[in-house]
């Protein structure tokens, strides 16, 4: 029978559709060329890109916008918001809208335009995540800003548009609405439980093993209950914090062991898909949260949303999760 799941953070129904069941190499797409043509990100195009914003690796003294980094952020070319003007909310009738006042970044993550993230050391993926959380803590600082989204497209079927590996973030004079579902669903848990939902979650998981991939000292790595898609990966701290920011060095080095060893698990699985993640987190300048639990989220693009899943908001999964997690079990990361 096919299995329907519902989320327990959001209620979100998944179906997991055993009848359509696949195996992992059935999902397999063969690697998409590199495109050709000269990289904006590589050494020696800095004056490619418009100036850094934040950087990482090159020596104090060094002049900026030069070789010589490890981690460069610098604004997006051609920005999804623009982070000059008001917002000038009004309505018009019974509609909604304001300017599209943001940030939209780029964090080069490595200088090397052959590697990606899964080939970076833990060393140099803890750069890459304290960027993100040094690019938070400026940005919180404009308060027309309520919300950064951290995110990743690797691969031209999950959206990415240049080989050269690199993440982006976009700053928000809103919250998401699927982050406000997941806070809203947690915070319904912690009135009725007074626990947080994603510490239980963390503790069944550790405790069934059954989805389970890895875990560390501080992180844990499974294939949630109610996935929307195949190999769907969560990351998420064993300790609660609702901020990602507030996340010391010391502990953002476990996430990158655990963010690595996910991506080669998932590469080495199903021949190095393309993939999105995205980090969730605590809205800017909220308090810390008791029911909030921040988290990444990893899909690899491996199934497309047609009618159905537009039409009902349900997904179709044809991999139940505990055999996804099984199979990346097998694999080395």
């Amino acid at each position: 029978m096919p299995d329907l799941r519902r989320d327990p953070i959001v209620g979100r129904w998944v179906i997991i559709a055993t009848e359509r069941a696949r195996r992992p190499s059935d999902l397999v797409r063969p690697q998409e060329p590199a495109k050709p043509g000269l990289c904006p990100f590589c050494p020696g195009q800095e004056d490619k890109t418009p100036r850094e914003v934040y950087v990482a690796g090159r020596p104090p003294h060094a002049p900026a916008n030069a070789p010589g980094w490890s981690v460069r952020v610098v604004p997006n070319r051609f920005p999804a918001l623009k982070i000059e003007g008001d917002l000038d909310r009004e309505a018009e009738g019974i509609y909604d809208r304001m300017n599209g006042i943001g940030a939209h970044e780029v964090i080069v993550e490595t200088p090397r335009h052959e590697r990606q993230m899964k080939d970076l050391t833990d060393g140099e993926l803890t750069e890459v995540l304290f960027s993100f959380k040094a690019r938070i803590l400026d940005l919180r600082n404009d308060l027309r800003f309520r919300y950064i989204l951290l995110f990743k497209n690797q691969g031209q079927l999950a959206g990415a548009s240049l080989d050269h590996a690199h993440s982006q973030l976009i700053a928000l004079p809103v919250v998401p609405r699927q982050v406000v579902e997941e806070i809203e669903g947690a915070k319904r848990h912690y009135e009725h439980k007074e626990r947080c939902i994603f510490c239980d979650i963390v503790g069944q998981e550790r405790k069934e093993r059954s989805r389970l991939v890895h875990e560390n000292d501080e992180f844990v790595v499974f294939a949630p209950w109610a996935p929307r898609s195949p190999f769907e990966t969560w990351i998420v701290p064993k300790r609660h914090e609702s901020n990602y920011e507030a996340e010391p060095k010391e502990r953002l080095a476990h996430c990158a062991q655990a963010l690595g060893t996910t991506l080669r698990r998932l590469a080495a699985a199903l021949g190095d898909p393309a993939f999105n993640f995205i980090v969730h987190s605590n809205p800017l300048r909220d308090a810390a949260s008791p029911s909030y639990h921040w988290h990444i989220e990893v899909m690899p693009a491996l199934t497309q949303v047609a009618g159905f899943e537009w039409g009902s908001g349900f997904h179709i999964n044809p991999v139940p999760p505990e055999e996804a997690a099984e199979f990346l079990r097998r694999v080395e990361g």
